[in-house]
């Protein structure tokens, strides 16, 4: 059995699908940060089989809530202080992301314009359906 120690402060993403915590990681710009950060991967899941775990040790002010529920609202955000689980932070889809997506329309605004920032809106929470705020292309599972 493989331990992980425990951390002083910080936030641990629990339930993140196996194989996806290296992308939460990229996009959370983890790599930026001078901090510890422990990536565990493919670990035992009754609910799930198998899933991934981050545990990082820096403030928690760090972790933009947006991204992560953008990219996997099912996840579960333990703020830890003291070595113990003070809260658990809820994730929702966010109603815009920006610069998170690139929009694939060759005759969008961004596209010419290259210092506007990418702007994509919740258009359909229940499909999960973000489209561009300036030509409304919708965002496909494969531009992620």
């Amino acid at each position: 059995m493989l331990n992980v120690g425990k951390i002083e402060e910080g936030f641990v993403l629990d339930h993140i699908k196996a194989g996806e915590s290296l992308n939460i990681y990229r996009h959370l710009g983890l790599d930026k940060l001078d901090c510890t950060v422990a990536i565990i991967k493919n670990a035992k899941s009754e609910k799930m089989g198998k899933k991934d775990i981050l545990k990082v040790e820096c403030s928690i002010d760090t972790l933009n809530l947006d991204i992560l529920g953008f990219i996997d609202h099912n996840i579960t955000v333990n703020v830890v202080q003291d070595s113990k689980i003070v809260e658990k932070l809820p994730l929702f889809l966010p109603k815009e992301i920006k610069n998170v997506l690139k929009c694939k329309n060759p005759r969008c605004i961004t596209s010419i314009e290259q210092e506007l920032p990418h702007i994509f809106v919740l258009t359909d929470a229940a499909k999960e359906v973000y489209r561009c705020k300036y030509c409304e292309e919708k965002y496909g599972n494969s531009d992620f």
